[in-house]
Parts: structure tokens; sequence; C-alpha cells
């Protein structure tokens, strides 16, 4: 590590929030969430990381109040007063804690892992075309959830379009074969999520940040392309920008990998320069595995440099950095880089997840 890490300190205002550094905890799935009620041990989870200087975390997804919108029983909901109050504890921890706190809302669509399976007589959205009616209800299920969070105190909302999952189920031309107004051309594929963020974006007002995670890849394929080119980038994300978006999370595995030829510019890198809007990368940070190779190899991945990141935030190419795996061993990850001292740094091993809070 030679580089001064000030690039990664430095502020950021984000809408009517000032981010004390360019730091975000990445949403993880963790299932420690029974009946979907997040109890004192997620709010103490997500308490350690803000006490740990990390300035923004977005939480693990949550599932809306809707039927399918998933179906592990461990996977915390955003709905119902047992879990919202669950929720509200754990934003008061966060709070105390010196942080800033979104929640991730999700809905898996026709995505069901294995072991899951859904109740009795409900099928997972997707096997079936959705009548208007289903994405009337999927839609107020989001912005129901956006406008609980505000009223629970959360600085903010992310909804959850990346991976394979519902709202990224509309954008790919793959799972999106509909022949109504909700497919079509690239552009006509992001009205289901325009339509989520604009409906969001009336039940919150103006202020209130909403963040869109998405990606190209998706859980089973990891070489899926929503788009291939930049023009093709900007003619996606425009309905998005227009819709109401106020920055977007840019999933990849790697966050070092250049997105198009000709450009070192990685995902987060060529969505900011096409938008204007704020940007937030992932994937791998401080890591020499991505997630899926960790997981699928033994379940460990080794500690590695950060001189790229910094380099690319000297030049904002993006603005904020998501650490995931690397933040779940290393809740002081931030006073460590801070210090350069990246030998303090525990790989990433998935063994001991089960002990970590």
């Amino acid at each position: 590590m030679n580089r001064p890490t000030e690039a990664l300190f430095r502020p950021f205002q984000l809408k009517r929030l000032t981010l004390k550094n360019r730091i975000v905890m990445a949403p993880m799935t963790r299932s420690r969430s029974p009946q979907g009620v997040p109890g004192a041990d997620v709010a103490a989870y997500y308490r350690r990381r803000a006490e740990g200087e990390v300035a923004l975390i977005i939480t693990e997804g949550t599932y809306v109040d809707h039927p399918a919108a998933g179906f592990d029983p461990n996977v915390p909901r955003f709905y119902g007063e047992p879990a919202l109050a669950g929720w509200r504890r754990v934003a008061e921890q966060v709070h105390a804690a010196g942080g800033l706190i979104f929640p991730q809302l999700w809905h898996v669509g026709m995505v069901v892992s294995q072991g899951q399976q859904p109740r009795e007589g409900l099928a997972p959205i997707g096997p079936q075309s959705m009548t208007q009616a289903d994405i009337d209800a999927v839609i107020e299920a989001f912005a129901k959830g956006a406008r609980d969070a505000q009223s629970l105190g959360f600085d903010g909302v992310e909804l959850h379009g990346a991976h394979g999952y519902l709202i990224d189920q509309f954008f790919w031309e793959g799972t999106n074969q509909r022949s109504d107004r909700y497919g079509g051309d690239l552009v006509s594929r992001t009205r289901f999520a325009a339509e989520i963020i604009q409906e969001v974006r009336k039940k919150v007002g103006p202020d209130f940040p909403v963040v869109l995670r998405w990606s190209q890849w998706k859980l089973g394929d990891f070489e899926a392309k929503l788009v291939r080119t930049p023009d093709e980038l900007a003619r996606f994300l425009r309905p998005l920008v227009d819709a109401g978006v106020d920055a977007f999370h840019c999933s990849t595995r790697r966050f070092w990998e250049p997105e198009f030829a000709g450009s070192a510019l990685n995902l987060a890198g060529w969505t900011k320069k096409l938008t204007g809007k704020p940007a937030i990368t992932v994937g791998s940070v401080t890591l020499n595995e991505d997630m899926m190779t960790s997981f699928g190899a033994g379940g460990t991945a080794g500690v590695t440099g950060i001189d790229s990141l910094l380099e690319r935030l000297e030049r904002d190419e993006f603005d904020l950095v998501a650490i995931g795996r690397s933040l779940i061993v290393n809740p002081a990850w931030a006073e460590i880089v801070q210090r350069r001292a990246l030998h303090e740094l525990q790989p990433f091993d998935r063994a001991v997840l089960g002990e970590l809070v």
C-alpha cells in the first residue's frame, strides 16, 4: 500500500446527508432473523460496523410486503409490527454510534434458493406472467417499504434491482419476454423499475435519498449483460434518473475490471460519467477472490492491496466504496485502512461467519 488514504476519508454529500467518509457497508444476506424479525443481535451487528467508522450502512436485503417477495423464514421482513419494531432498534443503534443507515428493499421474483419452499398455494413470481394487478401490488409494496423506512428514522433507502431478482428480471431480455409496455426494447424494460422509483419518490418526498442497486451479472449467469456499449448504458440509465434515482450502487464482482473495451472505467465509473449521479462501487475490495469464487473454493479469500481503489477515488471516478466480506471479518476495516495497516486485516473465511457479530 503506497498511496495516501485521504481520498477514502473525505466527507461526501448525498442530498441532505453528509457522509463522514466514502465507506459503505454492502448489503449481505445473513438469514439470522427468525420469522423475519431482526433481533437485538442484528442491531448489535450493524452498530459494531458503525462504531468502526463506516459512514453508511446498507442493510441486508429485506422482503417487501408482498406474498411472493421471498421464502426464507430467516430473512428479515420490512413489514409487520414485530419486524418494523426490530428495524427501528437497528436504526437507533446505528445512529447512536454515529452512522447512517438505509434498508435494502428486495423482491426475489422467480428466484427461489435451494431448500426454500414457497408457502402452500403460492408460487414464485415469474413462471407465469405478472398481471397489471400483480405489478401494481409490487410497486405499492416497495413504496410502502420506503415510506415505513422514513417513518422509522432511516436515512434513505436502497432498491434491489440487481443479480437476477425481480426488478432485474424486467431489465434483462433473457427473462423479460413480455409483449406489453413492460417488455420490448432496452428502454421499455426499465418501465417497471421506473414506476417503482416514481411511486417511492411520491411517498417519501424530494429530500429522502433513493439508491438503486443494479448489475450486469446474474446469480445464474456471471457473463450476462444488460448493456454492451456506453451508448446502451446511457439509454438504460436515463429513464431511471428521470424517475428520481439519487444514486446508483453498481454491483460488480471485481471493482478493478473495466466495463467496456477502450477505457479503464469500471461500471460505477461509467454510470457516474453518463448520468452525473453519485455512484457506489463494490466488488472484492481488499480481497483477492470475488464472492462466488471464495465461497466455492474452500470459502476463503486473502487480503490484497488498495492502491488501485485509492487512485480511482482521487480521480473521482466514483464517489463511494461498498465493502462486503472484508467488513464482516474486520469490523474496524476503516480504522485499519486509515492507519495504512493492511497487514492487520483478517482474510475472509466462510467457516467463521456463524461466529461473527
